[in-house]
């Protein structure tokens, strides 16, 4: 594919080799506008917001991916097998699924279990267990204990349906001590593996599926401050 893409006006070069990718593009937009110095915008196609700048003297880019896999598979792919990127870290919302998990804790995703159908295109003998980067993981895990922002470490979920219609479905995910359920990571940690790249989920936990806790919309944009910062600082 020739670049600029159908997605992306960026040209070679106009994207750091380090990429943080919320799901909500007003969220790069406010990333890139709190913490980047002087950050640059290389793509508007579709109000996707992409941005680079620096972070402590180091480049960095920050995209949006999108709701959903579909969407996460298109742009990750694309920054990993045409725009050179090296690693992506996800930085998204989730709900818990434990009784031990609550609203703002930070979940690091070391692996994401998924009901989607994305593997199907690779046509492998078995299932596939997408996974995180584990040096991603243990750099996280001590950037937080740098910064004194306790965070969980384990298996996700990524479901293909937000509202799903089999109520049932969040239990047995929660049976098997899945920390959170969100809508990105495994598409993501596949490409990865596919292109051999390097890829993270960071989460921070916006409402709780089997308690009455939510925070609202606004919040999610503007609030995950400890999540991304410790993507800032691997």
């Amino acid at each position: 594919m020739s670049i600029p893409t159908p997605h992306n006006s960026a040209k070679k070069g106009d994207i750091a080799k380090k990429v943080l990718m919320p799901g909500d593009p007003l969220r790069a937009k406010y990333i890139a506008e709190t913490y980047l110095e002087n950050p640059v915008c290389f793509n508007t196609v579709r109000n996707m917001f992409g941005y680079t700048g620096t972070y402590k003297g180091e480049q960095i880019s920050v995209m949006g991916s999108g709701m959903g896999m579909p969407s996460m598979g298109i742009y990750s792919y694309e920054l990993y097998n045409f725009y050179d990127v090296e690693k992506i870290i996800r930085i998204g919302s989730a709900g818990a699924l434990q009784d031990d998990v609550s609203v703002m804790d930070v979940v690091i995703a070391m692996s994401a279990c998924t009901d989607s159908n994305y593997a199907s295109q690779y046509q492998l003998p078995g299932t596939f267990a997408p996974t995180a980067s584990y040096e991603l993981v243990a750099r996280a895990v001590e950037v937080a204990k740098e910064q004194g922002t306790p965070v969980r470490v384990g298996s996700v979920v990524s479901s293909d349906a937000f509202y799903g219609d089999n109520p049932e479905s969040s239990k047995a995910w929660r049976k098997m001590r899945v920390l959170c359920v969100e809508m990105e990571c495994a598409a993501l940690f596949m490409n990865a593996a596919r292109a051999g790249k390097e890829a993270l989920g960071i989460l921070t936990i916006s409402d709780h599926v089997f308690r009455d806790e939510a925070i609202s919309a606004e919040a999610r944009q503007t609030s995950f401050n400890r999540m991304m910062e410790i993507a800032l600082g691997i």
